[in-house]
């Protein structure tokens, strides 16, 4: 297997909100296109002040959240109309494309889909003509994309599990 975090595959270049990652090969549907690589933390050992914007911390369950790796992966930016998913495994946690992505398309994900805190929210500038406008917890995407994302399976287990 290629390691996707490689330059090789991926190039950190100026996006429409800052810096962005971008694929430098094809990734078909379903392929993984990088690894999240940071250190885990609980929700009490979160850095204070805490911002979420500038800090790049990815909640992976309840209490608990991937800090920055410095590499690629904190790159990553939202959109309200991903390419790619997040899919938590033990160990690992991934970005996997959800539809076929090109070369020189940006890598993004709907960082909706990994948050369930109700602490943080931010208004959203990617750009797609599907955005939602604010960034905040899964509960709140409308039950079509839950549905969706779902069924793609990028809706982590903590999620689905509070859902209930």
């Amino acid at each position: 297997m290629r390691d996707r975090a490689s330059t090789d595959f991926l190039s950190i270049k100026r996006a429409k909100n800052g810096q962005g990652v971008f694929a430098n090969n094809v990734f078909k549907k379903g392929e993984t296109v990088l690894e999240f690589r940071g250190k885990i933390f609980t929700k009490n050992n979160l850095p204070n002040p805490y911002d979420a914007v500038e800090d790049h911390y990815v909640q992976i369950e309840k209490d608990e959240y991937m800090g920055p790796s410095g590499g690629v992966d904190d790159f990553v930016n939202h959109s309200c109309e991903p390419s790619c998913g997040v899919k938590i495994y033990n160990p690992g946690i991934f970005l996997v494309a959800i539809r076929d992505i090109g070369v020189g398309e940006e890598i993004t994900w709907d960082y909706s889909t990994t948050m369930d805190e109700d602490e943080w929210e931010m208004d959203c500038c990617c750009g797609s003509k599907l955005c939602r406008k604010k960034i905040r917890d899964y509960k709140y995407l409308p039950n079509d994309i839950q549905e969706k994302y779902q069924k793609l399976a990028i809706a982590p287990a903590y999620i689905l599990r509070t859902k209930k």
